[in-house]
């Protein structure tokens, strides 16, 4: 039974990913900030669709100093620091604006905490 559950969560998360992409599209002044949740950890990119290049990426292992995040905790905080590291790297590229690109996962808990990182690093979205 607990199989048969978790394989519909997968199957739904999909299909919310699938509905999400039809809608969204990066371009070079405006990339798609796409968010890939693991279940140890985190990977933001920014992507220019119209080209299918990755302009920069931040992953959790790239996080070390987890005391932005002022009252968040393990994973959630790790998420909050990957956000704004990614939004650093952002600025020195020259990128302000983004289009969020949440992939499937609810707007909630880690997906969240990565874009109010990625927002207190100066992305707008």
């Amino acid at each position: 039974m607990k199989r048969f559950i978790t394989n519909i969560k997968s199957k739904t998360r999909k299909i919310r990913h699938n509905r999400i992409r039809a809608r969204i599209k990066g371009t070079v002044s405006r990339p798609r900030l796409s968010v890939f949740r693991g279940l140890r950890s985190i990977n933001l990119q920014l992507i220019d669709d119209q080209s299918g290049k990755t302009l920069c990426q931040a992953h959790s292992r790239q996080a070390k100093d987890a005391s932005l995040a002022k009252d968040l905790k393990g994973k959630v905080a790790i998420a909050y620091q990957t956000g704004f590291l990614l939004a650093q790297k952002a600025k020195d590229k020259k990128i302000t604006e983004v289009v969020f690109d949440r992939g499937g996962n609810r707007f909630h808990g880690r997906v969240k905490a990565a874009a109010d990182g990625a927002r207190e690093g100066g992305l707008k979205f």
